[in-house]
């Protein structure tokens, strides 16, 4: 006896013995997670070496169009799917959560590669951000400088899985409150992250203070006092 056949016995449907062999019973969150899972629209953009990587697996002898997600858009209102392929730099992270935020719900991150995952061989750089995690929140980690094809198509099945396991009451695209979007950083002489305005101001007022205290304390030399001859 098959799985299948299975399943429909232990329903509570009663389905004629001509067509148990073709009809299946399901649940919704399996069906609406098939069909995400089977139809997600990467973001065509790249950032270093590893986007070369993500081309070779785009091409005809890996092609993940086997996994239906051939069709790479670029448009951010299009895709849901960002592969960050590649090294994130300090002058490059406002862009990527800029279109971050133009992805509509349902939508994921893969960093793909030690630079996108925590800074790779660069991670010490005065220019280079330790990891997009910091700024977007990422669904899987790919690891690998750069990673091969085959280590993307094993990253974007293991998103797959996870798509697998989601229910469409708790996913936060449909629930009541709306979903805020990230702030985009500011690049100035160094990155800000607008979230952390607050926590740079306390600290700046108080290294002010401190300074000014310790200003204050400083002593004035003695003027000498001449003794009467």
């Amino acid at each position: 006896m098959s799985k299948a056949e299975k399943i429909i016995q232990e329903t509570k449907y009663d389905i004629p013995p001509e067509l148990q062999g073709n009809v299946n019973i399901t649940t919704l969150d399996k069906i609406y997670n098939w069909g995400r899972r089977s139809s997600i629209w990467p973001m065509m953009f790249g950032l270093a070496c590893c986007a070369i990587e993500m081309i070779c697996t785009a091409a005809s002898r890996y092609d993940f169009s086997r996994f239906g997600m051939e069709v790479m858009r670029p448009s951010p209102r299009q895709a849901d799917l960002m592969i960050v392929s590649g090294t994130v730099t300090k002058k490059m992270i406002p862009q990527i959560v800029r279109l971050y935020n133009q992805m509509p719900e349902p939508k994921y991150v893969v960093a793909m590669g030690a630079c996108a995952s925590g800074g790779g061989p660069f991670k010490e750089g005065y220019n280079v951000v330790s990891g997009v995690d910091n700024y977007v929140p990422v669904d899987v980690y790919i690891p690998g400088c750069p990673p091969t094809p085959q280590a993307l198509l094993h990253g974007l099945i293991t998103l797959q899985r996870k798509i697998d396991t989601q229910h469409w009451k708790a996913t936060r695209w449909y629930g009541k409150d709306p979903v805020p979007e990230i702030p985009v950083p500011i690049l100035g002489p160094d990155i800000i992250d607008p979230r952390e305005i607050s926590q740079i101001k306390t600290y700046s007022a108080e290294k002010l203070a401190a300074q000014q205290s310790g200003e204050e304390a400083v002593a004035l030399p003695e003027t000498p006092v001449s003794s009467a001859a």
